[in-house]
């Protein structure tokens, strides 16, 4: 492969005939840029510093907002992945003493997961790099810039949420 191609991404493609596409589609290629960029780089650091993946991450995010744990199911919801991605997540997790699962003591059939003491320490020192990491992504945009793309993408939010008839987050 040409290394010069290597660093291609659609929205680059697209500017090579900018009044071929409507400023539209240029915008969602824009934001799925970014947004895989800045994905990327998360990755990459959580790897490099932490040894853990993205889905690991996003795990433990989800048990930290609720102390008193989450069924499975309610996790794979939350993350929008399947039973069997979170179940395949959290052995590994409950194995390095991250987590604890216990049952429901009214329905033995029902797993409930939670953060051990280790895994909230563990979430804490990855969450504050993390900040660091977002703060760093978005460094060059003032604190106007932010506030207006906040603003902006608040009002797609709405928009992608009445033109498709979705009603998610």
């Amino acid at each position: 492969m040409n290394p010069r191609l290597a660093h291609l991404d659609s929205e680059t493609k697209v500017l090579e005939s900018p009044h071929a596409h409507k400023d539209e589609l240029r915008l969602w290629l824009r934001l799925l840029t970014c947004t895989n960029l800045i994905e990327a780089g998360i990755r990459k650091r959580l790897a490099e510093r932490f040894d853990t993946t993205l889905p690991r991450f996003d795990l433990l995010a989800q048990l930290e907002r609720a102390p008193q744990g989450m069924t499975l199911g309610d996790l794979s919801r939350r993350m929008m992945v399947t039973n069997g991605n979170v179940t395949g997540l959290v052995e590994r997790l409950v194995q390095s003493g991250h987590l604890k699962r216990f049952s429901l003591p009214k329905d033995r059939r029902v797993q409930i997961v939670k953060l051990t003491p280790k895994g909230h320490a563990h979430f804490n020192r990855i969450a504050s790099a993390h900040e660091e990491w977002i703060a760093e992504f978005f460094g060059e945009l003032s604190p106007k810039d932010i506030g207006e793309l906040i603003q902006s993408l608040g009002k797609l939010k709405g928009s992608v949420k009445s033109g498709n008839g979705t009603a998610t987050p």
